[in-house]
Formats: structure tokens, C-alpha cells, sequence
């Protein structure tokens, strides 16, 4: 399964319901759906790795956004797919770097699954761990996850850049990054 429907199947298992892009308003009675091949580093909230470019794997598949709400709730999915020359542990170096600004930054590469407590926003590796080689981090909150998987492809390393946004599911609501 591609790290893009990993993500959307446990996304939506967590909330039926997707963030609304920073300029959208939705209310209580309004329901939708986008879908779409264009995802920019803007809406992941996380730059490019110096001399990146799209990694396709099929044509067309670098990049994807994927929103769903309705009823006041909902959920926003961003992933970019890139890659670079430069080894995995100076890509991950620069993203650690650039994830600290949404807090601390986990390293998920060697955790261990840890109990949830569903009433935390705070946010943790749980179950996701990468495949043997690769390195996943993670930083924000439960609501607000920006997280990059890095793995070596050959004499490349492929990253991926993800935004996950839920919303709704309490009373306050979550419009920006």
C-alpha cells in the first residue's frame, strides 16, 4: 500500500472530516470534497530539499490533495513525493530542522508503539514505523501532523512530505498550520 492511501485510510478511520484550505470558510451545513495532483511545499508547510525534483513512480503521481467535510468537521491531506541525489541522513537532518518549528520533532524510525490516550492532542509515533532502511518524522499535534518519510531508492533518496489536518472533532477550531 503507497504511503499516500496509508495515510488516507488512517486519517479517515481517526475523523470523517477534513481543514478547510487557509482562505475557505465552511459551515456547520456546508458538506465537500477536493481532489487533486497539485500539492505545493505552501500547503504542506515544509520546504523542498535543495536539489529535488518530483518522484514518480507512475506518471503524474508526485503530489496529492485530498479534503472532506461536512457538518463542521472534516480533514485536509497534502503529500508531495520527491527525490534527491543527497543521502537519507542529510535529507533527514534538514527536515528535522524544518519540522522543528511546529514543535518537537519525533523520530518514529526505531519506536516502539506506545498506548494512545484518545483524549491527548498531543502528538505521538503510535503505530507508524517505517520499512527497514527508511525513517519517518513527525512533528505538530494530533489535529496538525506534518511528517516526512525518508527512504533509500538506489543511489536516490525518495521523501515524502505529508500535511494532515482534522477538524472538528472538539469545540475549538484548527484554520491555520
Amino acid at each position: 500500500m503507497s504511503l499516500v492511501a496509508s495515510v488516507f485510510v488512517c486519517t479517515a478511520l481517526i475523523v470523517f472530516a477534513v481543514q478547510p484550505s487557509r482562505g475557505q470558510e465552511h459551515d456547520k451545513d456546508s458538506v465537500g470534497v477536493t481532489l487533486d495532483k497539485n500539492s505545493s511545499a505552501k500547503e504542506i508547510g515544509l520546504p523542498i530539499y535543495p536539489a529535488s525534483k518530483p518522484h514518480n513512480d507512475e506518471p503524474n503521481d508526485s503530489g496529492a490533495n485530498l479534503g472532506l467535510w461536512g457538518g463542521g468537521s472534516g480533514f485536509k491531506l497534502s503529500v508531495l513525493k520527491m527525490e534527491t541525489p543527497d543521502p537519507p541522513d542529510k535529507v533527514a537532518a534538514f527536515y528535522k530542522k524544518a519540522l522543528a518549528k511546529y514543535g518537537t520533532v519525533l523520530d518514529c524510525t526505531n519506536s516502539h508503539n506506545k498506548a494512545e490516550d484518545k483524549d491527548s492532542k498531543v502528538l505521538i509515533c503510535g503505530s507508524d514505523t517505517p520499512e527497514k532502511g527508511a525513517m519517518i518524522f513527525k512533528a505538530g499535534t494530533k489535529e496538525k501532523q506534518h511528517i516526512v518519510g525518508i527512504e533509500p531508492s538506489g543511489k536516490l533518496t525518495v521523501y515524502k512530505l505529508v500535511y494532515v489536518n482534522v477538524w472538528g472533532t472538539d469545540k475549538k477550531d484548527s484554520n491555520t498550520q
